[in-house]
């Protein structure tokens, strides 16, 4: 009898509940006549078959407006409502603006939350990251999202870190991520930007050597860990097990090259120039949507991104003619291109700023910082899309209808990743009882 071992996975199985890899022991005979041809088509499919599921997450560094994107006030008066009218989408009834045709062409996959509520007043990306604030954190901090998933589920594969982070360091500080807090240094997003990309690979070490390298590590790092009384020394073994995956694997590193990808796609994508940051946010980098998509191939479990400058306190409707274009462009072709794969049921797409803006227009022709109501766009994620959640008054200032809390997205986001946050006690970095999320807080209903 034919075996062909192939990677175990228990999760892989076909429709009759044979297991992908008792296929590829078992042979043809045993399956009613299956070919070797057949056998290896299986094998083909199973071995390049999304398996887990997955959340990119785009911050929008400084607040975009959001009557100016997915809740255009056409009866407010035109101190409220500016220049930019309404135009249909593929959903009937669902409006948006006119500078976001693309969008509008695929609202079906798509979800504008219009009825954000809860932020403060601070230009930060602590609360889109961790569904809290950082005024009164517990001993440790709040851990990221990316963090909390990579301690629930920890990585696909070897060389697949659960959290990577495309996100630039910004000149604002607090635009910049928060850190893994009380889940500890183990669960720390991997940033593979700037000079520290060429360590992604061994160059000239051989993986003996490297083996003699983490030997000599963990002796040295058993003698802090008798000295370290702050606790930060915890979860270092998982720190170090991730980065020699990652040093001997090469899917990481092939997965940051879009250059491996054909010139239409990555033009599908669009460009700019990734080393110039926007004010004092974020570079407009389109590119990060088109790696995003491939680190969630590759295996991560959650990627972040922060994407330009949207504090536009004047012109903010000339930066938004600016902005626009090359910001949907991207998101439309993430979303497409997830539907064409076949991984619109297992990734998430969400984006989203800190605050809104003010309904009246200053007289410098911006908004101000608005935290009473803000926006949210989601796709994918096996949810039902092609929807508006919430609504806002008649001047876009409060929500009217179906409020909704950053706690709330992240439960949708936990629930669509299969993540369970309630499975087991979490303890901050003074042996305290910890929640990630407060009790009662469910998924969004109108999407699950």
């Amino acid at each position: 009898m034919l075996s062909v071992l192939g990677r175990a996975d228990r999760r892989q199985r076909f429709c009759n509940g044979v297991s992908r890899r008792d296929v590829l022991r078992i042979g043809g005979l045993a399956l009613g006549g299956l070919t070797l041809p057949n056998l290896l088509r299986l094998e083909a499919q199973a071995g390049t078959q999304h398996s887990h599921k997955a959340v990119i997450m785009i911050y929008l560094c400084g607040g975009p407006p959001h009557q100016d994107m997915y809740d255009i006030k056409q009866d407010a008066p035109q101190e409220v409502r500016g220049p930019f009218q309404a135009i249909p989408t593929n959903v009937p009834g669902i409006e948006i603006c006119e500078h976001l045709p693309r969008m509008a062409r695929i609202m079906d996959k798509l979800v504008p939350i219009r009825s954000m509520v809860g932020a403060r007043d601070a230009h930060y990306s602590y609360q889109c990251m961790t569904g809290y604030h950082d005024q009164q954190t517990p001993s440790g901090g709040w851990p990221h999202f990316g963090s909390t998933v990579s301690y629930y589920q920890g990585p696909v594969r070897a060389g697949a870190p659960p959290f990577v982070s495309l996100c630039y360091t910004t000149q604002h500080v607090p635009y910049n991520e928060p850190g893994p807090g009380f889940l500890g240094l183990g669960h720390s997003s991997f940033r593979p930007t700037g000079p520290g990309r060429d360590d992604l690979v061994l160059q000239g070490v051989t993986a003996d050597r490297l083996g003699d390298r983490r030997q000599l590590l963990r002796s040295f790092d058993r003698m802090r860990r008798d000295w370290d009384s702050s606790g930060k020394m915890d979860g270092m073994d998982v720190f170090t097990e991730r980065a020699m995956g990652i040093l001997t694997s090469p899917e990481l590193f092939n997965a940051l090259d879009i250059s491996q990808e054909d010139d239409r796609t990555r033009q599908r994508y669009g460009t700019d120039d990734e080393k110039r940051p926007k004010g004092d946010g974020a570079p407009r980098a389109p590119q990060n949507f088109l790696a995003a998509r491939r680190l969630v191939e590759a295996g991560a479990r959650v990627v972040t991104i922060n994407y330009s400058f949207w504090d536009w306190h004047g012109q903010n409707f000339k930066n938004a003619q600016e902005e626009f274009p090359v910001f949907e462009k991207a998101l439309t072709a993430l979303v497409e291109d997830l539907h064409e794969r076949g991984l619109d049921q297992d990734v998430t797409v969400i984006a989203w700023g800190e605050f809104g803006r003010t309904p009246k227009i200053n007289k410098d022709a911006g908004r101000d910082h608005w935290p009473q109501v803000c926006s949210a766009l989601l796709a994918g994620g096996g949810m039902k899309t092609g929807q508006v959640i919430g609504a806002t008054d008649r001047l876009g200032g409060e929500a009217a209808e179906r409020p909704v809390t950053f706690q709330e997205v992240f439960a949708t986001l936990y629930h669509n990743l299969g993540v369970d946050v309630n499975s087991q006690r979490l303890f901050d970095f003074r042996g305290r009882p910890q929640y990630l999320l407060p009790p009662g807080v469910q998924p969004i209903r109108e999407l699950i």
